[in-house]
């Protein structure tokens, strides 16, 4: 398989430029422990070499974040539940049910409460559940992942870009290792990237960089296996050996 020879300016069109974040003021204040989300994300984007971070937008009331879907321009719900109460989930389907296509994800702390709480609720409006480990690398993983599934059909159509397709239904687990793998992506891409004749040459073939993609189930992946068998990473190459090794680390293993 081979990168078609398409302008890197029309892959990666849809993406993730505002973020609503619900959830009670002390859980958005430990998000932001030791300074804002938005400088967080700025300086993770800046270290990989990527440009226009998302702006977040914090909200803790169903008025407060149905004034800022219909004024804010929202491409993303994160949503942080707390133990002790439904707000946070009723909010966020209240915003889902007006606004079908905006893709919501929970992003929990897995305290016991809130774990015992999560067997109870109805997860089907929501497109992913994270578990919140203190890393900020998560959310530009998450934010990346969103915009490598709203953007995979197109980019491999039309560019033959390759996909990274992860297998894993644990949240603990797959919180963790997609930060690791988007970093070795994103890594990659900006060497690669830095053999364009000039910067803005240099930003552009950032788009051309691996889909990663997050099957939770055998059909979920099989059914994105046949869709793109042709342009999945071959599980023989340095970038499998690769991920291997962060395996281990994450499982503690030599």
């Amino acid at each position: 398989m081979q990168l078609k020879d398409t302008p890197f300016v029309d892959l990666m069109q849809k993406r993730i430029c505002n973020v609503l974040l619900i959830a009670n003021p002390y859980d958005a204040f430990m998000l932001e422990d030791d300074g804002r989300i938005d400088e967080k994300i700025f300086t993770e984007y800046a270290k990989l070499g990527l440009r226009f971070p998302p702006r977040f937008i914090q909200v803790s009331t169903k008025a407060e974040a149905r004034k800022k879907m219909i004024y804010g321009d929202i491409d993303l719900v994160i949503c942080m539940p707390a133990a002790e109460n439904n707000d946070v989930f009723d909010i966020a389907r209240s915003v889902k049910s007006h606004n079908p296509n905006i893709p919501i994800v929970v992003l929990t702390p897995f305290s016991h409460g809130v774990t015992r709480r999560m067997k109870d609720e109805d997860l089907s409006a929501f497109e992913y559940v994270f578990c919140w480990l203190g890393n900020t690398e998560l959310l530009l993983s998450i934010i990346k992942l969103i915009e490598d599934k709203m953007n995979l059909e197109h980019d491999i159509r039309s560019a033959g870009v390759q996909m990274l397709l992860v297998v894993e239904d644990t949240i603990r687990f797959y919180s963790s290792i997609l930060p690791n793998l988007y970093k070795y992506i994103l890594n990659q891409s900006l060497a690669f990237a830095t053999e364009a004749l000039n910067n803005s040459l240099e930003t552009l073939r950032m788009r051309g960089r691996p889909k990663i993609v997050l099957a939770r189930t055998y059909e979920e992946a099989w059914s994105l296996y046949e869709q793109f068998a042709d342009h999945c990473i071959d599980n023989n190459g340095t970038l499998s050996q690769t991920i291997t090794a962060i395996l281990r680390i994450l499982e503690g293993t030599p």
